[in-house]
């Protein structure tokens, strides 16, 4: 019998390094190719560059953070080589982020960073300052920042610091020329929860308000649509939700789908009721304005930025407190009355829904917006020199 043992979680960590560092090198080498000669480049328009060569398509499957690159890239194109801008979006991060930006900022390039949510123990758990340092840094490094919603910049501020450089909060836009209400409604009562399913209290919340609904005699449905994230697989996922519905008596009622493209999303939208939003303390779900530009009032966790976006005429909220240890999901009882509510007067919440979108959210004026923000930090870059 061999008095060595073999550890084989070593060579697993071994491998895990080396390749960490491969990268490491692989982005510095990279990134020092990319904007070694941007300067002779000039002053005036400007060149954009993602942090990403390939920006999807809409008729791509894409998170929502892409999304916001796909609004620009139309009047902005990606310049993978010479731009005089690096936009970056916290929830999109390349790898080795921080490499990017100092060597782009070394060869006089403005660092815009667009922030959405942080890393706090009730949504991450363990190892959330480890997850914050990258934003950390970067928000150091900015020449500008985008918060998406004043609710954003609070949890900035907490976990992140203070902002010392000129910003503005610019809430996730809609296209609402393209997401607009169908002219027909489908019957009964349609329910929609949708993104990504980070948290299984989403789902659970979302079966247990509809089983409320049934037994009230409601004719109501839930459709289910998006990522799948809680677990190692979306399978696995996916079959922990079948099981609750059996358990809970929902299961013909319920419809789970996968993740959507924009395109898709039109339709998605089009053909339910009223989109249920379960998650706690989110930030700026891109999904809320567009569901409410195609005329779905709102029924969600009074939390986050959720007030900013849906205001007191989007729909009903389910009051809640603000807590950065722990997770508050709205009860289902609370929710199914606001739903019933909505449903009392639903052409009036549809219509107020579809209103504040177009009036406060749609995508035109926000890229004008980011327009003169990217005149400004141009200008003063270069003045500066």
């Amino acid at each position: 019998m061999s008095l060595f043992k073999f550890d084989y979680s070593m060579v697993g960590m071994l491998k895990s390094f080396l390749h960490l560092s491969w990268l490491f090198v692989a982005r510095l080498t990279t990134e020092k190719l990319r904007w070694r000669k941007v300067r002779i480049s000039g002053y005036g328009v400007p060149r954009l560059y993602y942090g990403h060569d390939y920006i999807p398509d809409k008729n791509e499957l894409s998170g929502g953070a892409i999304i916001k690159f796909q609004d620009l890239k139309e009047r902005f194109p990606n310049n993978c080589r010479h731009a005089n801008i690096l936009y970056l979006v916290s929830s999109a991060l390349p790898i080795f982020p921080e490499i990017m930006v100092r060597e782009a900022k070394k060869n006089g390039v403005a660092f815009v960073l667009n922030q959405n949510g942080v890393a706090y123990p009730a949504w991450h758990g363990l190892g959330w300052e480890k997850t914050n340092r990258p934003m950390r840094n970067l928000l150091k490094l900015a020449d500008y920042i985008i918060y998406q919603s004043d609710f954003s910049k609070v949890g900035a501020d907490k976990f992140l610091g203070p902002c010392r450089v000129p910003f503005t909060v610019l809430h996730n836009p809609v296209d609402t020329d393209c997401f607009c209400p169908s002219k027909t409604r489908p019957s009964g009562m349609k329910i929609l929860l949708a993104g990504t399913h980070q948290h299984f209290y989403r789902i659970q919340t979302a079966m247990e308000t509809l089983k409320l609904l049934l037994v009230d005699g409601r004719d109501a449905s839930l459709t289910i649509a998006g990522r799948y994230t809680w677990l190692d697989s979306e399978e696995e996922c996916l079959n922990y939700s079948r099981q609750l519905a059996q358990k809970l008596g929902v299961f013909e009622s319920v419809t789970l789908l996968g993740g959507y493209t924009q395109t898709e999303a039109i339709e998605l939208f089009q053909k339910h009721h009223v989109l249920l939003h379960t998650q706690y303390n989110d930030c700026c779900p891109r999904l809320v304005v567009e569901a409410m530009a195609c005329g779905l009032p709102i029924v969600y966790s009074e939390s986050g930025g959720l007030p900013e976006l849906v205001g007191s005429e989007g729909g009903v909220g389910v009051p809640t407190v603000l807590d950065w240890e722990r997770n508050h999901p709205p009860p289902s009882s609370d929710l199914a009355i606001a739903v019933k509510q909505v449903f009392s007067s639903f052409e009036s919440y549809s219509k107020a829904a579809r209103d504040r979108a177009v009036s406060r959210f749609d995508v035109k004026p926000w890229i004008a917006e980011h327009s003169a923000i990217f005149k400004e930090v141009i200008e003063k870059i270069y003045l500066s020199k």
